[in-house]
């Protein structure tokens, strides 16, 4: 789950069907973006990014430090 992004839409006091409508993707869409089950590309990323106000390239980079940690885990 990415509870950073859950967290910065409940900030800005927003359900999940307005994060989306502002960001141009269907509510099924974000919900499964903001549960951790689908990766967003990098157009819907910045989208969203924009839509909720933070730097976009924090959806890559978490998936980068989640890897690592997985990878430490493997080893």
């Amino acid at each position: 789950m990415r509870k950073w992004l859950k967290h910065q839409r409940i900030e800005l006091g927003i359900t999940q069907e307005e994060a989306a409508k502002k960001s141009g993707i269907a509510r099924t869409t974000y919900a499964m973006i903001e549960q951790g089950e689908r990766d967003p590309s990098v157009a819907v990323a910045k989208n969203i990014a924009e839509a909720l106000g933070f730097q976009w390239i924090i959806f890559f980079d978490n998936e980068v430090h989640e890897m690592r940690s997985k990878k430490r885990i493997a080893i």
